[in-house]
């Protein structure tokens, strides 16, 4: 209650992201397109900015989600696309992409 007049500007930026995904879901939306969630946040807020989407998915909603942080998406998404220099490198559902050793040597960090 305390921030019902708090200018948007003015909130953190985990407290930005969320508040655009919850007049995003507003809409209702049959998909949802979130575009780098995390970037720029603390590791805690990037925890909580992805308990959220999962909670959406659960709701329904489709997501659409272009993240660069590839450990963090992977946990959440269904299906998974890697992307490089505007070509789709590999595809396939997020957990074979996950255990796959060549996406953890090349984007989770694995050697």
């Amino acid at each position: 209650r305390e921030r019902l007049k708090q200018a948007a500007g003015t909130l953190s930026g985990g407290e930005q992201q969320m508040l655009a995904i919850a007049r995003a879901l507003l809409a209702r939306p049959k998909l949802l397109m979130l575009d780098e969630p995390s970037l720029g946040l603390a590791p805690q807020i990037v925890q909580t900015i992805f308990q959220v989407i999962r909670q959406i998915n659960r709701t329904g909603a489709t997501i659409l989600l272009v993240e660069q942080n590839a450990s963090m998406a992977l946990q959440v998404a269904h299906r998974a696309y890697v992307i490089e220099v505007g070509s789709i490198e590999m595809e396939g559902p997020a957990a074979e992409l996950a255990a796959s050793d060549e996406v953890r040597k090349a984007y989770l960090g694995a050697h």
